[in-house]
């Protein structure tokens, strides 16, 4: 049985389908724009987004006046991409390339943003790494977002399997280190006119 290589399928996402052409595909992030505003008014305060892939966030928050910003993805195809569209703005961002399930990160985040990486992860193994990294490398008081498939949205995307979550499951993950601000549920229109049912929730760390 041949192994699953996240990597790769992630880099043939990103080489043959165009921007408009994933179901994550969003012009504006207004929810996860809506939450970074509200929990982090400072614009230097230091803040990754996880899984960004091509996202257009980071371009809003650049807009907004945020001066510390780093984009993770597991796909130099995504992060390339990424850099052609924002042309010399791509030069104030930190561009990291690397498997979430297997990142070390080497700073300190004041907020950590997730709407797309965290519901991949399958195994136990993966999300506990994740909880370690989220409590090891975000600031005491700095917030997490994470925003997720729903149990009610998709099963599987991209083809692969996902993790869905609710309000209750996913706060149980980061209850130990983190409290819980808010959890909202979002419905997010597709490029093919279909919705994907999404939780969000926003976690302050708590102090070390």
């Amino acid at each position: 049985m041949q192994t699953f290589n996240r990597k790769s399928h992630w880099e043939h996402i990103y080489t043959t389908k165009q921007l408009h052409e994933v179901s994550w595909f969003q012009p504006i992030p207004e929810t996860s724009l809506n939450f970074i505003r509200e929990l982090c008014p400072n614009k230097l305060a230091k803040i990754i987004d996880v899984g960004g892939g091509d996202s257009f966030l980071v371009d809003h928050l650049l807009e907004l006046g945020y001066q510390d910003l780093s984009v993770l993805d597991i796909s130099e195809a995504a992060v390339t991409r990424a850099k052609h569209r924002l042309g010399e703005k791509a030069e104030r961002v930190t561009w990291i390339v690397a498997d979430i399930a297997t990142f070390e990160p080497t700073a300190q985040y004041d907020l950590w943003h997730d709407r797309a990486a965290f519901h991949f992860l399958t195994s136990e193994t993966d999300i506990q790494h994740y909880q370690e990294i989220t409590r090891n490398h975000i600031a005491p008081t700095g917030h997490l977002v994470l925003g997720t498939f729903s149990d009610q949205g998709p099963k599987k995307c991209s083809g692969i399997d996902i993790t869905q979550y609710t309000e209750t499951t996913m706060s149980a993950l980061f209850t130990e280190s983190f409290e819980k601000i808010n959890c909202i549920q979002v419905d997010h229109p597709t490029p093919f006119h279909t919705l994907q049912h999404f939780i969000f929730c926003a976690f302050r760390r708590k102090d070390k």
